[in-house]
């Protein structure tokens, strides 16, 4: 008899706060869940979108909710390869690689050039990180020239690291995580030092977990960046079978000889390259928030 009378008096604790609102504070709570609601349009409408027949695709005005759910999209999306060499698995393959090895490669690279210009003052070393944020003002244009001949001229043309190299540079990065090793102790890295922990152990064992926030923030971003990414397959990749799924998007619809041919295959397409964004956004958002708060040791 004890467990239930527990139960209820806990039901009734949570109904007792919603009725010690105020009538403006109930007003509030109903504002921003309408507003959450209609945040959550575009997303309802990528997935009705993907599951739209042709008739519904250019109906107008356009309906959020698709009548009558089909798979056709996504069957017309990989038949459009059924003619060639290179299957759509292919570049769905080739992103997802080239998504998470550039997350690795961005986060470790990014972590590895913060770190010693937090904590180790080397001669130069504001020079450097004043460098490294000046590049932000360059416009993504300006360096595809350079980056094209750094490419040629390091032969990996046609290759995973082609994709990859061209992005690990991220001066957001570097700064992000800089401002997060800056909160920790140095007494913490000298005790550590003095217990006989190598400089790589202090990196992995004291730093890398205090920056978790920020390395998972910087992730997202480069995860993004490569998922979406169609410069790299357009200007390094001659051979078909490297290129990414992207690529193939912009030239599903190319050179048709109208605007409704391909428009469902390219509609299951787009929720294919949503899916991903969403996935890795929902599993890190807690240490995203923690970014934006500045979270870390003071």
């Amino acid at each position: 008899m004890q467990m239930p009378a527990l139960l209820q008096k806990a039901g009734l604790r949570k109904r007792s706060k919603l009725f010690r609102m105020s009538r403006f504070e109930k007003l509030v709570v109903f504002l921003l869940v309408l507003f959450s609601a209609f945040m959550l349009l575009p997303l309802v409408y990528i997935f009705n979108h993907a599951f739209k027949p042709y008739q519904e695709l250019f109906v107008y005005p356009p309906t959020i909710f698709a009548r009558h759910p089909s798979i056709q999209n996504f069957i017309e999306l990989f038949n459009t390869t059924s003619d060639s060499i290179i299957p759509v698995s292919r570049y769905l393959f080739n992103s997802l690689a080239v998504a998470v090895l550039s997350v690795f490669v961005v986060t470790g690279v990014s972590a590895l050039c913060a770190y010693p210009l937090s904590k180790h003052k080397f001669p130069g070393h504001k020079f450097v990180f004043g460098s490294i944020i000046l590049t932000l003002l360059f416009a993504p244009e300006t360096v595809s020239i350079p980056r094209y001949l750094v490419v040629s001229h390091l032969g990996i043309m046609n290759t995973y690291w082609g994709h990859i190299l061209p992005m690990v540079a991220v001066p957001v990065g570097v700064f992000l995580m800089k401002q997060f090793i800056d909160q920790l102790p140095n007494e913490l890295l000298e005790s550590a030092r003095m217990d006989g922990a190598r400089e790589f152990t202090v990196f992995l064992r004291i730093v890398i977990p205090v920056i978790l926030p920020a390395v998972a923030t910087i992730g997202i971003i480069s995860f993004q960046s490569a998922w979406g990414n169609t410069e790299t397959s357009t200007l390094f990749m001659q051979d078909e079978q490297m290129k990414t799924f992207p690529f193939f998007i912009s030239s599903l619809t190319a050179n048709m000889a109208n605007n409704v041919a391909r428009q469902g295959a390219a509609a299951a397409a787009a929720l294919f390259m949503f899916i991903p964004n969403l996935v890795i956004f929902l599993v890190f958002q807690s240490k995203v928030i923690a970014t934006m708060a500045h979270s870390g040791i003071k």
